[in-house]
């Protein structure tokens, strides 16, 4: 894909977050169209934002779980990078009308207090780069009509990054295995899903390793105090105002949202 091509569809998909309207999925007008570009248009996207005075405060890992990638049809991970933008503090409500189809997912949040320079970064390299972790929403939204997705189509919309919510205690990693934690997730009450971290890659920080690797490979560090959204424990819900959700994880404690 050209440079042009490239700038026209981060430029398009950029101005559909803004003005949240879809549009037609990438791969059906491009179906030749690569990771590659995939991620040079997601990157056409963010400079649109950094450009409009949001900075980069972290990344996100997406479609990690089996649950996830059964929903959405895509079998790989893929990675987002997170704006200042997208930060909501609990106990702040979320208007559903700032997105255009927003679902939600729980997981882990890590901090991290070193840089993580892949490639190479196993998961001890992770635990000792990490400051604490804790339990978090991810908003996604898809500014791709209706969610009919491929993995070029969510890379090149920054793998549906929406908005996110860090909850709980911060807790460090020494002497706890995020694998055997279990999470339970309620809306509205109800108990929705529930998990263990051995659902993502078989450990959360099997995730942020992959993570560190695969921008490394590209020339891009996992930084000291960013935040490293890990993938989702629980299938992605639908969400509309008046919804509220919940997270509970085994040793960090929980997190909420609230959707008005």
């Amino acid at each position: 894909m050209n440079p042009q091509d490239i700038r026209q569809y981060g430029d398009e998909l950029y101005e559909a977050l803004v003005s949240r309207r879809a549009v037609a999925p990438l791969t059906e007008r491009q179906p030749e169209i690569t990771l590659d570009d995939a991620y040079r248009i997601q990157l056409r996207m963010i400079e649109r934002r950094l450009a409009n005075g949001e900075t980069i405060v972290g990344k996100k890992i997406g479609v990690t779980s089996k649950a996830v990638q059964d929903m959405l049809k895509v079998y790989q991970p893929d990675f987002g990078q997170l704006t200042s933008a997208m930060v909501y503090h609990e106990g702040q409500p979320i208007p559903v009308d700032t997105l255009i189809a927003p679902k939600a997912e729980a997981e882990v949040a890590f901090i991290l207090k070193a840089d993580l320079n892949g490639p190479g970064i196993i998961a001890a390299d992770v635990l000792r780069a990490t400051d604490y972790v804790l339990p978090c929403f991810e908003i996604v939204d898809s500014r791709i009509r209706d969610w009919k997705i491929k993995i070029q189509d969510t890379v090149a919309d920054n793998a549906s990054c929406g908005v996110f919510v860090l909850g709980g205690t911060p807790r460090s990693l020494r002497g706890f295995d995020l694998s055997v934690a279990g999470m339970v997730v309620e809306k509205n009450g109800d108990i929705v899903s529930t998990s263990a971290g051995a659902s993502v890659q078989g450990s959360p920080v099997n995730a942020v390793a992959w993570l560190a690797n695969t921008l490394g490979a590209l020339g891009i560090p996992l930084k000291a105090g960013e935040v490293i959204l890990s993938g989702s424990q629980s299938p992605l819900m639908p969400v509309v105002a008046g919804d509220s959700f919940t997270c509970s994880v085994g040793g960090l404690g929980g997190c909420s949202v609230r959707f008005v």
